[in-house]
């Protein structure tokens, strides 16, 4: 129990580690944030690199005649399922024909709306062992930090 303020700035530093830790172990993002996507192929959109996904704010290309282009959101249709995110067209639709050798770049928000509790709890411990422990140490196989963050890992 910390009952004094000396180590705030340890603990935005620690918070701020852990979340980065986080982060990387589940590999995915836990902020919501925006990000772009470019790929060489509509198909690419498959499965996307990062999740959770909550929605696509656009999907831009440049069209067969030089022009840029983009595809109406409602031509597509966007599948969100946990960890799993994929774009793929809409019941009869297809994807355009981009110019040969262009990126196609989709802008999508990732990240929890709302972080899991195990998820927080996970960064709870990591933080009040870090503040513990402040020197190295071994690392056991298997944590309950693990055990709290393994159905949240993406891709492990």
């Amino acid at each position: 129990m910390v009952l004094h303020d000396d180590d705030d700035a340890l603990f935005e530093a620690l918070i701020s580690a852990a979340r980065d830790h986080v982060e990387r172990y589940c590999n995915t993002p836990l902020a919501t944030q925006t990000i772009e996507v470019k790929c060489d192929r509509f198909c690419d959109f498959d499965r996307l690199p990062a999740a959770p996904a909550q929605s696509v704010t656009s999907i831009a290309y440049i069209a067969t005649d030089g022009t840029d282009a983009t595809v109406t959101l409602g031509d597509v249709e966007q599948r969100f399922d946990g960890l799993e995110a994929a774009i793929v067209p809409a019941y009869g639709k297809q994807w355009p024909v981009p110019r040969n050798g262009s990126r196609i770049t989709l802008t999508a928000v990732v990240g929890y709306a709302s972080l899991p509790p195990s998820i927080k709890h996970a960064m709870l411990l990591w933080i009040a062992d870090a503040y513990e422990q402040r020197e190295n140490k071994e690392l056991p196989g298997w944590s309950a930090f693990d055990a709290l963050l393994c159905n949240y890992r993406r891709g492990a």
